[in-house]
């Protein structure tokens, strides 16, 4: 009989086992609580591969004694769905753990439906996808939902030590020496990822002969062979992506080069320069504007060097550009005056455009493109007249606020200050 994997094996079997999700797992908190009171409700479970979704679903199963079934939205079909349903209404209630719920189609969530509304099957849903964004409403709205925090080296350190010491599930039986330097790199090479790290230990152990002591000896070598490139989780479609792009841009608005650098990094080994350019043509022009106009400029060349010259190369120019615009003045009064005056057309707050700016054909006017007393900035000294361009409601409004940072903005703000008392 072929041994299952030891991620398998050592998966929770009662709630106070789980490894992590304290906020959530922990004693007095939500799930917890579900599970004392043997109340359970269908829940969505969510968060990066590997941090317990599964396990959660298990140990909830064994906690209250229920009928556990797995299926996977994509490669299950309604037929396993019905099955599932006939085994619920003999025992009286199941647990259906199903992944990829974001996957589910309409005519299984159709059938679904009816009986997670009268509690004959309790879902737990299981994705990596933001459920807020990826799941049908329908189902979304008969759920909790509960979004799981990554694994820290130290929770995966203790997986590992669980699986090493457990005699029935684990290695415990084994004359196993593992070192502290080779602990401490599978822990931190998963990226968080418990079951990487137990299937790594798994082969460390699987692979390795007994010395001359009879002991199985994994040291930091052996370890690194075993787990050579560290697990880097990034998901260009799920949160974990937006959360690294936003924190990108906030690192470059507050001018902290060093934090910059390490999202650009991770979004580099990603691979997507795509949404690193999108990003920083508008870091360019929404954080930097006109406290530096030359920089969506210089964005857009590094860009387009990076672009023609590709990965690896391509991170160079993105250096360059990223520590320039972190270091770069910074100002919004340009877009922020634009959405100031785009809330006053929003709320109703507008007027008539008014007569002299309108259209020459307005009242029969002069046939050269200028409204009834028009004033022609062209015939006047530094191109400027004293006339009144904003419909008479919004006559007083000051859209743009102007801020001293670089010296071309501070020019603006000059000579902004100099119409506006003129006007």
């Amino acid at each position: 009989m072929i041994q299952k994997p030891l991620a398998y094996r050592m998966r929770p079997t009662k709630i106070e086992e789980i490894i992590g999700q304290q906020h959530l797992v922990g004693e007095g908190k939500i799930i917890h609580r579900m599970v004392k009171a043997k109340h359970l409700s269908s829940m969505i479970l969510y968060g990066p591969p590997g941090i317990g979704k599964t396990s959660i679903a298990t140990a909830i199963a064994g906690s209250t004694k229920s009928a556990f079934r797995s299926l996977n939205a994509v490669t299950n079909n309604k037929k396993d769905m019905e099955i599932v349903v006939a085994e619920a209404k003999m025992s009286g209630k199941v647990i259906l753990l199903l992944d990829e719920v974001h996957r589910l189609d309409k005519a299984k969530q159709d059938f679904l439906l009816p009986h997670l509304e009268n509690g004959l099957i309790t879902l737990i849903g299981a994705t990596t996808s933001n459920p807020y964004h990826a799941i049908n409403p329908a189902i979304r709205s008969r759920c909790q939902i509960f979004e799981l925090k990554p694994l820290t080296p130290e929770d995966i350190e203790t997986a590992l030590l669980r699986a090493l010491n457990d005699e029935e599930r684990g290695f415990g039986n084994l004359p196993i020496d593992l070192t502290t330097e080779a602990l401490s790199h599978i822990a931190n090479s998963c990226g968080g990822d418990v079951r990487s790290a137990l299937s790594a230990l798994e082969l460390c152990v699987l692979s390795t002969d007994e010395n001359i002591d009879g002991k199985i000896f994994i040291n930091l070598e052996v370890a690194e062979e075993c787990m050579q490139n560290k697990s880097f989780v990034h998901d260009k479609d799920g949160d974990a992506h937006y959360d690294v792009l936003s924190a990108f841009q906030k690192s470059i608005r507050g001018s902290d080069v060093n934090a910059a650098l390490h999202y650009l990094a991770r979004l580099i080994v990603a691979g997507d320069l795509v949404s690193i350019s999108r990003r920083l043509l508008i870091i360019a022009y929404e954080d930097i504007g006109l406290a530096n106009p030359q920089a969506g400029q210089r964005a857009l060349a590094a860009i387009e060097v990076a672009e023609r010259v590709g990965f690896p190369e391509a991170r160079i120019p993105l250096a360059n550009i990223v520590i320039e615009l972190c270091l770069s003045p910074k100002s919004n009064s340009a877009y922020k005056a634009l959405d100031e005056a785009i809330q006053d057309i929003q709320t109703g707050f507008t007027g008539e455009v008014p007569d002299h700016l309108k259209d020459a054909h307005y009242k029969g006017a002069a046939k050269l493109g200028r409204g009834i007393d028009y004033k022609y900035p062209h015939d006047y000294e530094n191109g400027w007249v004293k006339q009144q361009y904003l419909p008479d409601r919004l006559k007083h409004r000051n859209y743009f606020k102007p801020k001293q940072t670089g010296k071309f903005e501070q020019a603006l703000a000059q000579l902004y200050e100099k119409l506006q008392n003129n006007r």
